[in-house]
């Protein structure tokens, strides 16, 4: 996973309210094995009407999309995330997230920025012509026209993504401390390891 610490440029000013995770990535798009290529199916339902924002040149490869409340509402599917980051979105904000998703966005590498509608509205006006940054370290957005919104995220989030930990990740940045546990327990508890290799 990338580390993540300032997400800057165009934003998609989606702004829709409950979106699920059907009209992110439709379920036919679910018989993948690979992560790759779920871009050209996200929002198929959207991008199937004339003049939607996700074709519209002015916001190609916008890496900020911006959302309406209860966004990635219904199933649990981790695809969601997986198209995001195909269509080149690493950050979403929006007034509020459905606990799945947003789990599933952090486990993925994309930053979910809760804002208060007000400030989201501001953000969707802004980004119809001008950049956005978001700078996790101050967790901060800000706009060209000098607003500074300010966002909470979990302490423990924010040091996976500013670190680009995965759970892969978090397990390999311990592999000291593994292996004095794995040295300790063949000297202490010896016959542990003929059930392992037994188990084998």
């Amino acid at each position: 996973m990338k580390a993540l610490t300032c997400v800057e440029g165009r934003a998609i000013p989606f702004g829709a309210k409950n979106v699920d995770t059907d009209v992110i990535i439709p379920a036919e798009w679910l018989k993948t094995i690979t992560r790759e290529g779920l871009g050209r199916g996200a929002f198929q339902t959207v991008r199937a009407q004339p003049g939607n924002v996700f074709d519209d040149p002015e916001y190609a490869g916008a890496p900020i999309l911006i959302a309406g409340d209860n966004f990635g509402c219904g199933s649990s599917r981790e695809h969601a995330a997986w198209a995001l980051l195909d269509l080149g979105i690493t950050a979403v904000i929006a007034p509020s997230f459905s606990d799945i998703f947003s789990g599933n966005a952090f486990k993925n590498g994309i930053l979910t920025v809760v804002l208060p509608q007000e400030q989201v509205d501001r953000l969707l006006e802004v980004a119809r012509e001008q950049p956005i940054q978001i700078d996790l370290e101050s967790q901060t957005v800000t706009t060209p026209f000098q607003d500074r919104f300010t966002f909470d995220i979990d302490p423990f989030r924010k040091e996976c993504l500013l670190g680009g930990l995965d759970e892969v990740g978090l397990t390999m940045a311990r592999d000291e401390s593994i292996t004095r546990h794995e040295q300790s327990r063949t000297r202490h508890l010896p016959w542990l390891n003929n059930l392992t290799e037994q188990a084998a």
